[in-house]
């Protein structure tokens, strides 16, 4: 057997090698007192910094064309105490559209009737106070009594609910000022899911039929998405399955979609958003992204870097 000889090994120049780290792109120190855009600026330009980056002038490019912003949000985005910052970016119309799934209308609601939510599920699962909340429940499925009827979906008839009730906290509802503010706020549920399903008032087929109706009006806003972005904030499961059906439905009905940008934010990777946001609907065109971390930490860097580019 030939031995391998070190010293016939073919060696080149660092100085001559093209390399993928430089100086040019390491972030800046930080200093007491730093403004937002110099803290920004001094961010590496590598890596999720850098994705970051790219996310945030998708993001002003879709509004200054006109494209939509579409935000898809799970419950604990409500639930990190993120509403504020969602209702000010209804107002500053940097959101076209904004979906949830069940739980997203519980905590809404309660929040709007109460200024609480969020129960000690394992001690009231152990004497079967869970989910048992008649206000809740009540509420939301008198709003689907009363909505259907005059067309509405489920986020319409809740949003519309709250807005004209004489709820405490109801300017402070996602729901009642997407309704307030004429911008599609679409749910998305899955019956068996949710606490107000166990109640005795709850109706499968208008649950169902509100629902449907969500999806329908979801499919329009993403049919309109080229060029425009989508934000996918904490749903693991039922959004990213949402968006991926709605993308469908949108490129059968002739729409290419071949400019789009996706995002997934999340404090971990999971599987349905990597291919049904992020990889597949972008295949064919278009940008995705995974941001990674908190909530409560991701999302308001993020709205603070759109508010440097747009306001």
């Amino acid at each position: 057997m030939r031995k391998v000889d070190p010293a016939r090994l073919r060696l080149t120049s660092l100085h001559t090698r093209k390399s993928k780290v430089t100086f040019k792109g390491f972030g800046a120190p930080v200093r007491k007192g730093m403004s937002f855009s110099s803290f920004l600026a001094g961010l590496p330009d590598y890596l999720s910094a850098k994705d970051f980056r790219a996310v945030v002038k998708a993001v002003a490019a879709a509004k200054r064309r006109g494209a939509p912003v579409l935000l898809g949000i799970g419950a604990h985005f409500i639930k990190v105490g993120l509403s504020p910052l969602l209702l000010q970016g209804l107002s500053r119309g940097l959101f076209d559209c904004i979906s949830m799934n069940g739980a997203g209308v519980i905590h809404d609601t309660e929040l709007a009737l109460a200024g609480k939510t969020s129960e000690d599920v394992e001690k009231g699962l152990s004497d079967g106070s869970f989910g048992m909340a008649r206000e809740t429940a009540g509420f939301i499925h008198s709003a689907l009594e009363s909505g259907l009827p005059q067309g509405l979906g489920f986020g319409a008839a809740a949003g519309k609910a709250i807005e004209e009730s004489r709820a405490r906290y109801r300017k402070k509802s996602l729901l009642a000022a997407a309704w307030r503010m004429n911008v599609p706020a679409t749910v998305h549920v899955s019956i068996g899911s949710d606490i107000i399903h166990m109640h005795p008032e709850a109706d499968g087929a208008a649950m169902g039929e509100a629902s449907q109706r969500d999806f329908r009006r979801f499919c329009e806003m993403v049919a309109r998405l080229d060029g425009g972005v989508y934000l996918n904030v904490g749903s693991a499961v039922v959004l990213p399955e949402v968006f991926l059906k709605a993308v469908a439905v949108a490129r059968n009905l002739g729409r290419p979609l071949s400019r789009i940008t996706t995002v997934n934010m999340d404090f971990i990777r999971h599987y349905r958003p990597d291919v049904n946001v992020v990889t597949r609907p972008t295949r064919a065109g278009g940008k995705g992204y995974h941001l990674i971390g908190p909530h409560e930490i991701l999302f308001p860097l993020f709205m603070a870097a759109v508010a440097e580019e747009l306001w």
